[in-house]
């Protein structure tokens, strides 16, 4: 699988979360990947996106400075931390990616990206 996303599970309200997404079968720095997320009975929502070319970061203005996208380049991984967790954060966490070359403008939110992971769950208990 082209990306791996682990790390979710069963949290308090206010505990921090780090979700790696594994890369492979392309080139990290190539993509820029994003971070979603899908709340039961919802639509997807985006979270974060990472430029790996320099490395620049976009975050949904909702999420901003609670969430945290970064990169460990030697092990191919985005991660995603999160913190502060709330009962409303509690959702399927997806991360996916787009080449580089693909990205038009910067509604990174509504790009259409070529891989996607299978996700991992996160719950927050109140």
């Amino acid at each position: 699988l082209p990306l791996v996303e682990s790390g979710g599970g069963l949290v308090q309200s206010g505990s921090s979360l780090r979700l790696p997404c594994e890369i492979s079968t392309f080139r990290m720095a190539d993509y820029v990947i994003a971070w979603f997320r899908q709340a039961p009975g919802q639509g997807r929502q985006g979270v974060a996106c990472l430029y790996n070319d320099d490395g620049s970061t976009d975050y949904v203005d909702s999420l901003k400075g609670r969430f945290t996208i970064s990169r460990d380049n030697t092990k191919e991984t985005v991660y995603l931390q999160m913190s502060n967790l709330k009962p409303e954060d509690t959702a399927v966490y997806y991360c996916a990616a787009l080449p580089l070359y693909k990205t038009l403008g910067t509604d990174w939110v509504r790009w259409e990206y070529d891989y996607w992971g299978r996700g991992t769950q996160v719950t927050v208990s109140s």
